[in-house]
């Protein structure tokens, strides 16, 4: 059987990981890739219950609460989705995965980053992703993108999205490996032909 990939897609709301993510399933699928797309959280039908708790501006839950939400979701999503679909030699493009949490419930609330990757850790298992791409723009833009009308995370001020950012690079110094920037400052085509890079490179050593 062919080996599966999976690949996660991280960066800020309005960074455009999302359109990126549908590009290159349309572009792989005309390839002749047999790929399936997901996202975290809300891929399974528990997590869009809890999808809509952690994002409804109208919820009222703890920093500690919304981390374990996070966590419960990836544990089920693992285990359910992305296992077999590795198993199964699918390539496996998932929006959001443990990276987010580390960036927003780590450096951008605060939360003990230690117990943070311990925890994904458990969650997840022996699954790491084979690549990452952190579609990256500044805080600012961000937000410009998204517009007025913002979810519970995305209404989170300023600075905590600068913080999340800063993350985000943090991880990709410690993990330059797997994570790979790409400039998303850049219109839709520029960037996608970036990911495309990335990824073909990717395909081509496997």
């Amino acid at each position: 059987m062919k080996k599966g990939y999976f690949i996660t897609f991280e960066g800020a709301d309005g960074s455009g990981k999302t359109t990126q993510l549908n590009m290159l399933k349309t572009y792989l699928i005309e390839q002749g890739f047999d790929v399936v797309t997901t996202r975290e959280p809300g891929a399974m039908e528990t997590g869009k219950e809890i999808r809509n708790i952690l994002l409804n501006n109208e919820t009222s839950i703890s920093e500690k609460c919304e981390m374990f939400l996070f966590l419960a979701d990836r544990a089920n999503h693992v285990e359910m989705f992305i296992e077999p679909n590795l198993s199964a030699g699918k390539i496996i493009l998932c929006d959001r995965h443990t990276d987010s949490t580390i960036a927003y419930q780590g450096y951008g609330r605060g939360r003990d980053i230690k117990l943070l990757k311990e925890l994904n850790d458990i969650a997840v298992g022996n699954i790491e992703p084979d690549l990452t791409l952190l579609y990256d723009v500044s805080a600012e833009t961000a937000m410009e993108r998204v517009g007025k009308e913002k979810d519970r995370m995305e209404a989170s001020g300023a600075e905590f999205h600068k913080r999340v950012r800063e993350g985000y690079l943090e991880l990709q110094k410690e993990n330059p490996e797997r994570i790979k920037i790409i400039n998303a400052d850049n219109s839709i085509n520029e960037v996608f032909e970036d990911t495309k890079k990335v990824i073909n490179k990717l395909l081509q050593e496997s």
